[in-house]
């Protein structure tokens, strides 16, 4: 296969029609050079001859057939601290997006879908096939991942803060899965125990999410946060510290609200995977998108 490396901040690699962007070299030796993506997807090219010597299969499909399926990842059992065990489960990789057909899509290239409702996104998944994340699911994601040395800024679990993603305020807006910051301290993609990776669990958009702890039958809010309940003891640290992002105390009662989960571009310590706060149900902001899950 013949490609075409273009060098911006990022690199860029094209297979006729077809493109990768956001590509950093990560390594080079005897006249090849490892590119990776942000998801830690990979490619090895000959460094000056443009041919392509081997890569991850994800990107190789997608420089062969375009950026054309949605992408998920697979998150395993999850036991949390309140004893809880999250069953393994299927999630998009980035925030939800919407494709030039109108349709729901899951892509790195494309900006997170956000002006949605929280009906109008659960009702998107649904029509796709997919389900809107649940309160459960979101908690399973975000504990597996306080707990990989790999997501703390300090290099061990509780060292320094977990990674708290797009916040403070750099971009006016929600970004695509492939855009890097310009500050490092950004960092927005997550690594579970499988190795799996997945993009904006804290930050860029909140998103919505389906209660299946505190919530009715359409995953409304419908009762207070009991002391017991995971959405509160599922978090490791304190509202606001090490990189948890805001959450209510024991006892708030948000009913009729529904759940919105990991800060957006703007909310500085707010943002984090932890992250709890609540919106009107009805209400579409441009900083509010959804993820969801098979």
């Amino acid at each position: 296969m013949n490609i075409v490396l273009t060098k911006e901040q990022t690199f860029t690699v094209r297979a006729g029609v077809n493109a990768i962007h956001g590509l950093r070299v990560v390594g080079e030796w005897e006249g090849l050079t490892k590119l990776e993506a942000p998801s830690g997807d990979h490619l090895i090219i000959v460094a000056d001859g443009g041919q392509l010597v081997k890569g991850s299969d994800a990107l190789l499909h997608n420089l062969r057939h375009g950026l054309s399926h949605d992408r998920f990842i697979t998150v395993p059992e999850t036991e949390l601290p309140n004893g809880l065990v999250v069953p393994s489960f299927q999630v998009g990789q980035y925030v939800s997006t919407k494709g030039d057909d109108g349709k729901l899509s899951i892509l790195a290239d494309a900006t997170p879908w956000v002006c949605i409702n929280y009906s109008d996104a659960k009702s998107a998944c649904e029509t796709t096939g997919y389900k809107l994340i649940t309160e459960t699911q979101w908690l399973a994601i975000a504990f597996n991942a306080s707990q990989q040395d790999a997501n703390w800024t300090g290099g061990k679990v509780g060292e320094g803060k977990l990674f708290q993603g797009i916040r403070k305020g750099n971009v006016n807006s929600a970004q695509p899965g492939n855009y890097t910051p310009t500050n490092s301290d950004e960092q927005r993609w997550l690594t579970l125990s499988n190795g799996e990776r997945i993009c904006d669990l804290s930050g860029n958009v909140w998103q919505w999410v389906f209660d299946d702890v505190q919530g009715n039958e359409q995953g409304l809010i419908a009762k207070a946060f009991a002391s017991d309940s995971p959405s509160i003891t599922a978090v490791p640290y304190p509202s606001e510290k090490k990189g948890m992002g805001y959450r209510p105390k024991a006892d708030a009662d948000w009913s009729g609200n529904a759940l919105i989960r990991g800060g957006y571009w703007g909310s500085v310590d707010y943002a984090g995977a932890f992250d709890l706060d609540c919106g009107w149900p009805g209400y579409g902001g441009d900083y509010v998108g959804f993820r969801c899950t098979k």
